[in-house]
């Protein structure tokens, strides 16, 4: 068996590219040092993300062991400003250090992005487009292995976690990312997780897994929409049925109602507000991967409190859920997150928003929209296979954001 080789210098050259990182994150240096009493701490949190950075550019940097060989070397001490870790102190890092101090950074960068042409089909929508969704990731079993993250309610290690996303698709940017074990039961539950961080002005769109009449409750209370496929079996009263306009029928509705929608099994409060059910012809399919069991019957029945948008465009609306499936594609496969550094809920999250700052620095570099090119490019250029001229003329071939 071929022993793996040791990371040197010349495998992490264009460490030029932090250059513009770590101002960026200087902010960060003095999160957690109240308890660092002797004075002594090393690893702080500006390092500690430039590491995580690195281990998602470096193609050869694929374990919390090759990026600890990688902090001993020269090179990557005198650009990153920090001498060789720990496991220890990596493991004890992700715990003390503040995720919600990243999400300040990913907001500000996330301003400073232009906004995706608006499809003028939604001009008559006056709340942000918001997917949302979860995804889970694994953590490295080595980790896992090493450090023995434990699960607090069962005493188990944590092989998973879930990350709950709200996903603006105007701007193409998560605007937030929540941590909870992968279960997906009580506390962990997507519903719970998305009914505790609403925001008002938001049109939420959702797939069958959130539907809830207490979310969506919660959601026209705080003074935002929702826009929620239901299950196919879902039972209600029909109360008015609309006219469908041309362009309605041309877009695949098939009925525009008002609806009146009864108790749940579990007793759960009945909708306070009206209920618009839009039915559209869709392709029927068998679930399959994590789908599975979730056939459709070539019906997609759309819940909404929008009354006033015509029934074609909360069908549009609900065709841009998928933003969020692209994304976090784009997540696991091209910012290399399909693993976890950390088995801690808060490394979780910071490793995360690192992935996405990685990704709003170079859309704002580029005013181009990132490809899986671009992400190989930046890993050619850490390990000294593209030079910076390289890097920029890739990034002036990207299609403009606007």
């Amino acid at each position: 068996m071929m022993r793996k080789r040791q990371i040197e210098a010349k495998d992490v050259q264009g460490l030029k590219f932090f250059d513009k990182l770590a101002p960026l994150l200087e902010r960060l240096h003095d999160v957690g040092t109240k308890r660092d009493r002797a004075h002594n701490r090393i690893l702080h949190y500006d390092h500690y993300c430039l590491f995580i950075l690195l281990y998602l550019y470096s193609p050869l940097v694929t374990s919390m062991r090759a990026l600890q060989q990688a902090s001993d070397l020269d090179v990557v001490q005198k650009k990153l400003g920090v001498s060789r870790f720990s496991f220890g102190s990596f493991s004890e890092a992700a715990a003390i250090f503040d995720p919600h101090r990243l999400r300040e950074i990913v907001q500000e960068l996330g301003a400073e992005l232009k906004p995706l042409p608006r499809d003028p089909r939604l001009k008559d929508v006056q709340h942000i487009l918001t997917a949302v969704d979860g995804t889970l990731i694994n953590t490295l079993s080595r980790i896992l292995a090493a450090t023995c993250g434990c699960s607090r309610s069962t005493g188990k290690p944590q092989a998973a976690w879930r990350l709950h996303t709200q996903f603006e698709i105007e701007r193409s940017i998560p605007s937030r990312i929540d941590v909870t074990g992968g279960s997906g039961k009580g506390p962990n539950d997507e519903r719970a997780v998305l009914a505790e961080h609403l925001q008002p002005d938001r049109c939420y769109i959702m797939d069958r897994g959130y539907s809830k009449f207490a979310l969506f409750n919660f959601i026209n209370a705080i003074g935002s929409s929702y826009v929620c496929r239901i299950r196919d079996n879902s039972s209600y009263k029909v109360l008015e049925e609309r006219p469908l306009s041309d362009v309605d029928r041309q877009a695949g509705v098939l009925q525009d109602l008002i609806v009146e929608m009864g108790q749940s099994r579990s007793g759960e409060d009945r909708p306070n507000h009206t209920l618009r059910l839009v039915v559209v012809r869709t392709t029927p399919h068998k679930g399959h991967g994590e789908e599975r069991g979730h056939d459709s019957d070539g019906f997609l029945r759309i819940l909404t409190n929008l009354t006033d948008v015509p029934a074609d465009v909360i069908a549009t609306i609900y065709s841009y859920r998928w933003t969020i499936e692209v994304f976090f594609r784009f997540f696991k496969h091209i910012l290399g997150c399909r693993h976890l550094l950390s088995t801690d809920p808060r490394g979780v999250e910071i490793q995360a928003y690192c992935a996405i700052i990685a990704c709003l620095l170079i859309m704002l570099w580029s005013e181009r929209k990132p490809t899986k090119r671009t992400y190989e490019m930046v890993c050619f250029y850490l390990i000294g296979w593209a030079s910076e001229e390289n890097l920029l003329r890739h990034l002036e071939k990207l299609k403009p954001l606007a």
